[in-house]
């Protein structure tokens, strides 16, 4: 058993130093899938990698409401599920029209303007991973390891439990799928 899954064992059981222990260990690995999710944001994205670390790991190991994990790839798993809501949840509040809705800033300094971001809508995103959930969950759960936790295929494999070749299928019909769907959303 590995250090970490002791330490989650611990904060399983409700004791609130293990929680202190184990940000130490885990926080570069935390750190780095920030800052690859974070890379595939668009440039409004404000958040910063370590205050996306923190956010999540506040709610990973908060004492008062217990988390089971099998290991230290469940917990990091849970940790890329908590990063993915976290932006999703600062992407539903920046499109409300009180925090500026569709608005965009634009810099005053013409040098500063730069092409707008092709990248995929946030929200659209999570309502075609919504979707894609109801349809097959584990290929859902693929997507979300993939995309928000930045893990190899090998990796998914291991922490879904199936083996490489399902994982590399379940890869091509889910990237096809969301594809064909946030390709529909767009032209609605």
């Amino acid at each position: 058993m590995s250090d970490v899954t002791m330490i989650l064992s611990r904060i399983e059981h409700g004791n609130p130093e293990a929680a202190e222990q184990l940000l130490p260990i885990v926080y570069d690995e935390l750190r780095k899938l920030a800052a690859a999710r974070l890379a595939n944001e668009s440039p409004e994205q404000t958040l910063q990698a370590t205050a996306l670390v923190h956010e999540a790991y506040i709610r990973l190991v908060d004492v008062e409401q217990a988390q089971r994990w099998d290991s230290r790839g469940h917990f990091f798993a849970a940790a890329a599920e908590a990063m993915r809501r976290i932006l999703v949840e600062s992407a539903r509040r920046k499109s409300r029209t009180r925090h500026g809705g569709k608005v965009q800033r634009v810099e005053l300094n013409p040098d500063l303007i730069s092409p707008p971001n092709l990248g995929v809508d946030l929200l659209a995103l999570d309502e075609a991973l919504h979707r894609l959930e109801l349809l097959d969950e584990r290929k859902a759960r693929l997507v979300k390891l993939r995309y928000f936790a930045g893990v190899s295929m090998s990796e998914a494999s291991q922490a879904l439990g199936v083996s490489l070749a399902t994982t590399e299928r379940d890869w091509r019909y889910a990237r096809v799928w969301l594809l064909r769907e946030l390709g529909e959303g767009r032209e609605s």
